[in-house]
């Protein structure tokens, strides 16, 4: 990693991690007779359920696709709403839109990048009010960080929607000392293996839940629909022949993907401990006065796939964007608002997620970024602030 930041002077704002050891899991698969559907597989699904505590949990091919069938599972349907934080990649409004169901969102606490929970309950009662609830609530743990999901849960009872928990963010991250993809308290949890984020598969995803019936529906769905399970028969079958209770999908995870995955998930924690370690580093190193990290609340340990700080106004992110990138320092904006897409635009304004756009920017964050890399973009990230403190 040093050799090739030394070669191109750039550090990117993200990186996986791949160690001789994760190379030698994939090619003990490869040289396996199975590269896909076969043993490697449902020992990653085990190892994800033990990790996170969960009885349950089905590889995908990619998060959005984990989004996709949860909603399929849960009953989405077209007519049907769900909502979502703006603030969030567009998977987390898509797999609504794949079911033909409606999307709409709810506000996020600029100070933490996480789902507004006073604006999800307001919003809750007067759609109550309108006959316009939701079937499905998908809250972003975004950044890492676990929303408040025991309250969510509690509005969930009360208002009778179901719960996704977008964790493509949150592997390893801690909700009241639990691990989230737990499901304490939602119906599905969803986790991202792409690699950019802290474990990776290359691509590929998940979908943990403790109920028998959504699991077996994940698993349906994620594959073709097709079962060779003779219990689920509907007739006696030949020993050849299987099949297909519901149109489902070719999203399954490979053998050899699921290896490195396994691989990952022994490292996932000890990855985590490193990024928190970097963060620490940057609110040393940082001018603090002049900006502000994402708040981190008491109720859980964020993951920190991302590090995010916000400034003062659009014109100085934006130019903080510029400045580092010519100085070989790659940053990114997590996220532009869902609805300000243009598949997605909404003439809605929501504050919380406005204010926060407006002056948020992710710095390099990724296990082999070291402490002297922290100290040479905090280096740069202050002498923007002083050279433009009365902007």
């Amino acid at each position: 990693m040093k050799k090739k930041l030394e070669k191109y002077k750039f550090i990117p704002y993200g990186k996986q991690t791949i160690s001789s050891s994760d190379i030698d899991q994939v090619i003990k698969t490869l040289k396996s007779d199975f590269l896909t559907q076969g043993p490697v597989v449902p020992l990653f699904q085990k190892a994800l359920s033990k990790y996170t505590g969960s009885k349950y949990s089905v590889l995908t091919n990619s998060c959005s696709s984990a989004l996709h069938i949860a909603c399929l599972a849960l009953g989405l349907k077209e007519g049907d709403t769900v909502w979502t934080s703006p603030i969030s990649y567009v998977a987390s409004a898509n797999c609504a839109k794949y079911c033909g169901a409606n999307v709409d969102f709810v506000d996020i606490s600029p100070e933490s990048g996480l789902m507004n929970i006073q604006h999800l309950e307001e919003k809750l009662i007067d759609a109550e009010i309108n006959n316009k609830l939701p079937k499905i609530v998908i809250p972003v743990h975004f950044a890492g960080q676990s929303c408040d999901m025991k309250k969510i849960h509690k509005l969930s009872l009360r208002y009778k929607f179901k719960i996704i928990e977008d964790a493509a963010h949150a592997i390893g991250a801690l909700y009241e000392n639990t691990k989230v993809g737990a499901c304490q308290y939602s119906d599905i949890c969803v986790f991202s293996f792409h690699p950019v984020k802290n474990i990776t598969t290359g691509e590929g995803g998940c979908a943990l839940t403790n109920n028998i019936d959504l699991y077996e529906k994940l698993a349906l769905y994620s594959s073709h629909g097709v079962t060779k399970d003779d219990s689920k028969y509907t007739e006696k079958r030949e020993p050849w022949e299987y099949e297909q209770l519901l149109l489902g999908f070719n999203f399954r995870l490979t053998d050899f993907q699921a290896a490195l995955g396994m691989s990952q998930l022994k490292k996932c924690d000890s990855f985590i401990s490193r990024r928190r370690a970097l963060v620490d580093e940057y609110c040393r190193n940082l001018n603090k006065e002049r900006l502000s990290p994402l708040k981190e609340h008491k109720y859980g340990k964020s993951a920190y796939h991302l590090f995010v700080i916000r400034l003062n106004s659009k014109a100085n992110r934006d130019n903080l964007f510029h400045f580092l990138k010519k100085n070989g320092i790659q940053t990114n904006v997590h996220y532009m608002p869902i609805y300000k897409q243009p598949y997605h635009k909404k003439n809605i304004y929501l504050k919380g997620a406005e204010k926060y756009y407006s002056s948020a920017i992710s710095l390099p964050l990724f296990p082999l970024l070291s402490f002297k890399d922290v100290a040479t973009i905090s280096k740069k990230v202050n002498k923007f602030i002083q050279d433009n403190a009365s902007h």
